[in-house]
């Protein structure tokens, strides 16, 4: 095998399941999966202890850097840093909350121009469906934006302001004259609005103000534009396991949808946050332990194709920890670095195993936006890996997490399964020398 490098792994996922391998590396991508004992020839050999695995680099498609413009809540060298740290090398930037927001190609440019020599994994870019810019869409999905994302209600900056009913329809049908992807963050502002408002320490107030038939009248509604206009949508950071009949009903009657979650919602229960803990706190929020274990059914079935960390931090100040008034503070969770492990705590404890892992966080979210030549182990793909040891617990330390604020709604949980290595194109990642990550652009 002519290899620069070949990398032996007694446990490998790939193919769908756990094998041994010996994965030959030539100039960044995989040349081969071979049998373990393949003579290595002239290449470089790295072989795995027997505690770790390899799996593919995973692929976030719902990340906030938020730089530029509010660089001091997330930068892309210390978000881009988490993600190498937590086995990502793909992040997908959202949109909002940079100034200004990715609504044209101009502000992508913009963007690109300050994530270009900061990053130590790659990046691609969400851009924004918002009122008025119906014609910077096209010209977004020519630049290279993966999709577009809208909000269907206040999204807690006033500089991204939501879709109407009727937009939503324009934005649709706009977005499927060249088959690009709608992205929603689905809740009804209207039962949002007539809720009772949240306010004080504790988190049954907040939970009350954002209930489940917000979500489940979006979903509806974003159900009803695709079905109209035949465009491509994807339901957003899931949080109502009560939803789960409307997806699967729409995509059996061939409405192009898909439907995501996150990790804090598979794994945190709405009974154990404390009085005070705003940090939390997210739209939509993290419900019942009964709702956690129906999400849960609805990967296992299919229904929830992806899971993706919503990294969404904020400056400390921002979450009011010292008042712990859930009205007041900001919505969002920091997760970026642990996402990985806090899913495998918790699936392996449901009988799941890596390759379900792997297919949830790493292959159907680079196939959701097109980036088919990563989040796999299999000839062709990028040499970008994970080693990963499944059996080895942390607590996790703010201190020790890379994204700029030391605020994360996992601080002082044990957690089964550590990053060693992370690799991206062939080499692993040093988050202590200059980046190297690319920028990506979705192709044609």
């Amino acid at each position: 095998m002519d290899a620069d490098v070949i990398i032996r792994a007694r446990r490998a996922v790939t193919g769908g399941q756990e094998r041994a391998v010996s994965v030959a590396v030539r100039d960044g991508r995989i040349a081969g999966v071979l049998p373990f004992d393949t003579d290595a020839g002239d290449a470089r050999v790295v072989e795995l202890s027997d505690d770790e695995v390899l799996l593919p680099g995973l692929v976030d498609t719902h990340v906030h850097v938020n730089e530029p413009g509010r660089t001091e809540w997330e930068g892309f060298a210390s978000a881009t840093r988490a993600a190498a740290a937590g086995g990502v090398t793909t992040i997908i930037d959202m949109p909002l909350n940079s100034i200004p927001p990715t609504t044209n190609v101009a502000a992508l440019q913009e963007k690109q121009d300050v994530a270009r020599d900061q990053a130590y994994v790659d990046v691609g870019f969400w851009g924004g469906a918002v009122p008025g810019n119906l014609a910077d869409l096209r010209p977004l999905h020519d630049a290279g934006v993966f999709g577009f994302k809208c909000f269907l209600l206040h999204s807690g900056v006033d500089e991204f302001p939501p879709l109407s009913d009727e937009e939503l329809h324009e934005a649709l049908a706009e977005v499927k004259t060249f088959d690009g992807l709608m992205i929603v963050h689905a809740e009804d502002a209207h039962t949002i609005d007539t809720a009772p408002p949240a306010q004080g320490r504790g988190y049954a107030g907040f939970l009350g103000s954002r209930p489940r038939q917000a979500e489940e009248l979006a979903i509806t509604q974003v159900v009803d534009a695709a079905r109209q206009t035949g465009a491509r949508a994807h339901i957003l950071h899931l949080s109502d396991a009560d939803a789960l009949p409307l997806v699967r009903a729409a995509v059996a009657d061939g409405v192009r949808l898909s439907v995501e979650t996150c990790p804090h919602y598979l794994t945190l229960d709405a009974e154990e946050i404390p009085d005070g803990a705003t940090q939390f706190k997210c739209c939509p929020p993290i419900r019942e332990h009964d709702n956690r274990d129906r999400l849960w059914q609805g990967l296992a079935e299919g229904t929830i194709a992806t899971v993706v960390t919503d990294h969404s931090p904020s400056t400390a100040d921002l979450k009011l920890l010292d008042v712990g008034d859930f009205g007041q503070a900001w919505g969002g969770i920091a997760g970026l670095q642990v996402g990985l492990p806090a899913i495998w705590t918790e699936a392996r404890e449901r009988g799941f195993g890596l390759a379900d892992v792997v297919r949830w966080m790493a292959t159907n979210t680079a196939d959701q936006v097109g980036l088919t030549d990563r989040g796999r182990i299999e000839e062709g793909a990028l040499a970008d890996f994970v080693v990963f040891a499944p059996d080895e617990s942390f607590t996790v330390d703010v201190a020790e997490l890379h994204h700029k604020n030391p605020v994360c709604a996992y601080a002082g949980r044990t957690l089964t399964g550590t990053v060693r290595q992370t690799w991206l194109a062939g080499a692993p990642v040093d988050i202590d020398a200059a980046p190297r990550g690319r920028l990506l652009r979705r192709e044609p």
